[in-house]
């Protein structure tokens, strides 16, 4: 799954994603155009998960 497919399909997850990591808040979850690494860096530290496995949980969704 290239890069845009995953920033496509985080907008449709998003709010599934901020109930399962009760510590994100909505800028968390929030990205401008070509800032998704910087959002999946926002995430890695509050979840503690890497970013290839963040990629893989968004993926499978």
């Amino acid at each position: 799954m290239n890069e845009d497919q995953l920033e496509g399909k985080w907008k449709q997850i998003r709010g599934e994603f901020k109930q399962k990591y009760g510590r994100l808040t909505d800028d968390d979850v929030t990205f401008s155009e070509g800032k998704f690494d910087e959002m999946l860096g926002r995430l890695q530290e509050k979840t503690g998960r890497s970013k290839e496995e963040l990629k893989a949980e968004i993926d499978r969704w």
